[in-house]
Formats: C-alpha cells, structure tokens, sequence
C-alpha cells in the first residue's frame, strides 16, 4: 500500500476507537410459548478496536442473528449491544440514522449495489446523504478506489461488473464514511476463489495499515483464516473460540485449527462454502 494511501485510511479509522460489547445474556427469540425457537441464547463478547474477528457456525447456528442484532436491522429479546459504551439498541431518529450511517458499515454477501447508479455514485452515495463536501468526497474516493483497485470500472454500471469489482465497490461504499466498525455478512459467499482471496487480502490489509475495525460472519475457513480471533456459535450460543498465533502461527496452520472446530461443530466439511 502506498504510504500517503495508508497515512489517508489510518486517519480515518484511527481517529476513534472502536469497542463493541455485546451485554451479557443477550437474547432473540421467535415466536411464543410451545413455538418459541431461542435463536441466541446468552451471547456475551466484545470486539476491541483494531480487531479483526470472524463468527463461525453452521446454517441457523445464530451468527446472521446475531450480525443484525449489531447493525440494528432487529432487536435482541434481552441484553444489549454497546458501542463506546453506549446503547444502540435503545437509539431511535437520528441517533439511529448516525449510527447505522456514519458508525457502522455493512458489507452484504449480495454487493445491494444500486444497478441504475454507477460505481462511481454507490461509493458516493452514503457522502451525500451526509453532506459531506464535494472536495473531501473526492478525495476518499481516490484513496479507496485505488486500494480496492477499481479505478478502471468507477463509471460502469454493476450489471458491466465482474463479481470481484461488485464485491469491491461495495466495500469502498462501506469504508467510505471511515465507519468505527465494519460488519461484513458472507462477504466471499458469491466469488469465486481468486476474486474471495482478493477481496480478504483488501480486507486484511485495511485492518493491518489502517487499523479498521472488522466483524465478519462466514461459513469459508479461508476467509476466516485472515481474522485474528473466531468465535464459533452453536445452538445460539459460544461453542469455542481461536486465536490465531500472531507471528509464529502461520495462515495456513490457523486454517487447519479452524478447520478441526468446524468438523467438532458437526458438519464438517459441509460447513466450508
């Protein structure tokens, strides 16, 4: 990463420290009475600032739950979510609005670009809506774009897109704001190999240089083998938790470790998307 790209991104990102907690005994339930389904069941961590964590587990384990729970797209049952301290599941108007837009960014499995808006005016999309000046959009715009390395399709619509440069002007879309935390669903679910390993070394890059906070929800043990801690969730609750051996363990041996939990999660290799 060039320097003065990197001294732009650490400005952005550094400039707050980011600590989600998720209260102890924090909750989602559906239903009621004999068609209750528990779907977290007493979930309690915190993902400190610069951290790059990743949630495993199988389908209905509660991970996607527990991601909406953080973004605020639904509410826990019990418990609740913190960011500096501070409720968010008790944020309403535009204290919702800030915190969804300017405190958080998402990073869907499926891009949600808009198809009649080009590259160009995703990425910008989230400047607008918050007013921020023509110049200094600008400016992000360039530092992202040329870390992503989608300068060349900024003007192409998504449906002249690859996956991969989907992928990546949605993330830019999402960084674009310096959010304190970025919350990626599946981010690898639709590409391809080489395209998912691109997009996870951007990811990992971004929380190395710029120290960006990433909370990532995965089936993928390669993706997951960029995190630095995974949490796996079983039932609705924490089955167990890696760390990876920063610098002594390799990517690849920590890929093996995550594998073995998944196959102790029951599914073995059917867990790996």
């Amino acid at each position: 990463m060039p320097p003065e790209v990197r001294e732009g991104l650490r400005k952005w990102f550094r400039e707050y420290a980011a600590w989600l907690s998720s209260d102890p005994m924090a909750l989602r339930d559906y239903g009621k009475e004999q068609n209750l389904t528990r779907a977290l069941d007493g979930i309690s961590f915190q993902v400190m600032p610069g951290e790059f964590l990743g949630i495993m587990g199988s389908s209905g384990s509660g991970k996607s739950t527990l991601l909406n729970c953080i973004a605020t797209v639904i509410a826990p049952t019990g418990g609740a979510v913190a960011l500096h301290d501070k409720c968010i599941t008790t944020l309403h108007g535009k204290a919702l609005a800030d915190y969804r837009g300017k405190e958080i960014g998402y990073l869907f499995q499926s891009f949600e670009l808009i198809d009649n808006l080009t590259g160009r005016e995703n990425i910008l999309l989230p400047l607008a809506l918050h007013g921020v000046s023509e110049g200094e959009s600008r400016e992000r715009l360039t530092k992202l774009a040329d870390y992503l390395e989608v300068t060349d399709v900024l003007d192409k619509f998504p449906a002249q897109m690859s996956g991969g440069q989907k992928q990546r002007i949605a993330a830019a879309r999402a960084l674009i704001l310096g959010p304190e935390i970025v919350l990626a669903d599946e981010p690898t679910g639709a590409l391809d190999s080489k395209n998912a390993r691109s997009l996870m070394e951007k990811l990992s890059g971004l929380n190395a240089d710029a120290g960006t906070t990433i909370l990532m929800v995965t089936h993928d043990c390669n993706a997951a083998s960029y995190c630095k801690r995974i949490l796996f969730i079983q039932d609705g609750v924490l089955f167990h938790e890696l760390r990876r051996d920063v610098p002594d363990e390799t990517q690849q041996e920590f890929y093996g470790r995550i594998l073995a939990v998944m196959a102790q999660l029951g599914g073995g290799s059917a867990n790996v998307l």
